[in-house]
């Protein structure tokens, strides 16, 4: 991982927490235990404080930063989608925020929510609990069904698994040349379902 100190604050990673080697890490950033962080995410914390509790996630090339003296916070077990844009907002306990998504300043999505692919959600938004959010501006469509929710969280646990995975075995390699025979697949924790929130 790439971590810089700017103004003598340095980023704090949780030893049980794994940040990929080509991440960026700047300054007021706290990875709490068991948080993944995906490989080129940058998490700017050179104007205001970036807080993962702990089991987040915060996938490939998602962007984290904020206003000066703000608080960005992903709460216990938030999950961030690839290539979404979290900015001076407060992402609530088991939520999901879904693949290139923007969320601004000031804006609290309440727990248990998901926020769709490519939603744009306005400074200042407030999300009740278990809501389905989407669209750009955002709006709230419904509420979300239990089994949604499950879904949600049996997907965290995935990136739960995938953090004790890397930790466990991921290293930098030289590409083979050719298949392997017999080539293994990826074994991943059992039950997750393959399709995701209809709206």
């Amino acid at each position: 991982m790439k971590v810089y100190a700017i103004d003598g604050l340095i980023p704090v990673v949780h030893p049980t927490a794994y940040v990929h080697p080509s991440a960026t890490l700047i300054g007021d950033v706290i990875v709490g235990p068991g948080c993944y962080i995906g490989p080129s995410a940058s998490l700017r914390g050179d104007f205001g404080r970036i807080v993962l509790e702990e089991g987040g996630n915060v996938q490939d090339t998602c962007v984290i930063h904020g206003f000066p003296h703000s608080d960005t916070v992903v709460e216990l077990d938030g999950h961030i989608g690839h290539g979404a844009v979290l900015h001076g907002c407060r992402i609530g306990r088991n939520v999901m925020v879904g693949m290139n998504a923007v969320v601004m300043d000031l804006a609290v999505i309440g727990e248990s929510s998901i926020v769709a692919a490519m939603s744009f959600v306005k400074a200042g938004m407030d999300v009740p609990a278990r809501s389905l959010v989407m669209g750009a501006p955002a709006r709230i469509a419904r509420a979300l069904r239990e089994e949604e929710i499950a879904w949600k969280t049996e997907g965290t646990a995935q990136y739960h698994a995938l953090t004790r995975r890397s930790l466990a075995s991921m290293q930098e390699v030289e590409a083979l040349t050719a298949v392997e025979e017999n080539r293994p697949r990826i074994a991943l924790v059992a039950g997750l379902p393959a399709y995701g929130i209809k709206s």
